[in-house]
């Protein structure tokens, strides 16, 4: 057994070359320009490096035309297999309006609060629509 679990810890994946680099709300919302006009709502999370440079993007959920059913198990799973450090939530609304919902906001506490149990700094939400994108860090609507 101790033999085959050394094995196993042996094999370390290679990294590939960074990911683009994301300092601000302005580079997320730019990342996900691709479903800022999506018809159906969708919750992605972003796993960064030490450096905040992005590992992997994930989909979490695909929602309706008003939400998205988002759960911290979901969100955490894959960013702990990509080896994380921190990460950036983000979804979008297809009204166009980036306005975060009560429901936003209780669900990115929810997020933070199990990213520090898991050790994965939630860095920020971001919500990006036709009309703009807002960054709940930068609101101060969330104490990151």
């Amino acid at each position: 057994m101790i033999m085959q679990l050394t094995t196993e810890l042996a094999v370390i994946r290679e990294r590939e070359e960074p990911g683009p680099l994301l300092t601000k709300p302005e580079h997320v919302a730019e990342y996900l320009g691709d479903i800022k006009n999506l018809a159906q709502e969708v919750f992605v999370v972003i796993g960064l490096d030490a450096k905040n440079h992005v590992l992997q993007r994930h989909l979490v959920s695909l929602g309706t035309v008003s939400s998205a059913l988002v759960h911290a198990r979901e969100c955490f799973r894959p960013l702990i297999l990509d080896g994380a450090s921190t990460v950036i939530l983000g979804h979008n609304h297809p009204s166009g309006q980036p306005t975060p919902s009560a429901e936003d906001i209780k669900i990115t506490r929810q997020l933070i609060s199990a990213g520090e149990v898991i050790g994965i700094k939630v860095l920020d939400h971001v919500i990006v629509g036709s009309q703009g994108h807002l960054s709940l860090n930068e609101a101060g609507l969330v104490q990151f």
